[in-house]
């Protein structure tokens, strides 16, 4: 998981004094760490774009290698080499997830579908992620899912459920070590959508009335003020 730290083991309990421990990182094998006890050389170092760059920690006895706060760009291969009289080797492969966001459920009032006068549409999204699978489950029961395993990518996945149902319903993100869950309110999210246009049609139409009724009095104001003005031309 991102933020956390991975050592990487030699099995060693204590390097011998003529043994040369190399660390090597991605295809390219960089050597981002050595030890030559008899040189008394114990070093780190970084690659071109510096992603390891205050991270590396060298085990002075094991010859263990530990980095720190990872991050996702830290996946990837690390070859152990040790040589002695024999050369051996030995190769890690370490995977970093993102820390995961929480699902956001939301109502999809612009939905087309044929049924949309009995069902509610939902929509369950979540923003830059990566190597994540995003699903709706009923009850225990998966319903849908989608799966992406490109980087910084935004997911959402559609539901449609009935108004008055008391099904529980629940959309999920996970990865192979960790996932999230938002549980769906039906009786909070789901009014049907014509009722709130309708509302939103009174409003308007009341304002009108009001606006009508305002024109209508100011227009009897003038009328008055016009009737007493004739009123005082002919007395005098």
């Amino acid at each position: 998981m991102e933020g956390d730290s991975v050592t990487l083991n030699t099995d060693l309990t204590e390097i011998p004094e003529d043994d040369e421990i190399l660390w090597k990182y991605g295809a390219e094998k960089s050597l981002i760490a050595q030890i030559r006890r008899a040189a008394g050389v114990f070093s780190t170092s970084d690659v071109p774009d510096g992603r390891f760059r205050d991270r590396l920690k060298l085990d002075r006895q094991t010859g263990s290698l530990t980095i720190t706060n990872t991050r996702t760009e830290h996946t990837g291969e690390y070859q152990l080499e040790i040589r002695r009289a024999k050369l051996s080797s030995q190769t890690y492969h370490v995977s970093v997830y993102a820390r995961l966001p929480v699902p956001v459920i939301t109502r999809d009032c612009s939905s087309s579908s044929s049924s949309s006068q009995q069902n509610c549409s939902l929509l369950c999204s979540v923003v830059n992620v990566g190597h994540v699978t995003l699903s709706w489950y009923k009850g225990h029961s998966l319903l849908s899912s989608i799966s992406v395993s490109d980087l910084s990518i935004s997911l959402s996945l559609p539901l449609e459920v009935e108004y008055q149902e008391k099904n529980s319903y629940s959309c999920v993100i996970n990865n192979p070590i960790t996932n999230q869950t938002t549980h769906l309110d039906i009786s909070k999210l789901c009014q049907p959508c014509s009722e709130v246009h309708i509302h939103s049609c009174d409003t308007v139409e009341a304002v009108m009335r009001l606006v009508v009724t305002a024109l209508m009095g100011v227009a009897s104001a003038a009328a008055a003020v016009l009737l007493l003005n004739d009123v005082r031309s002919a007395r005098g």
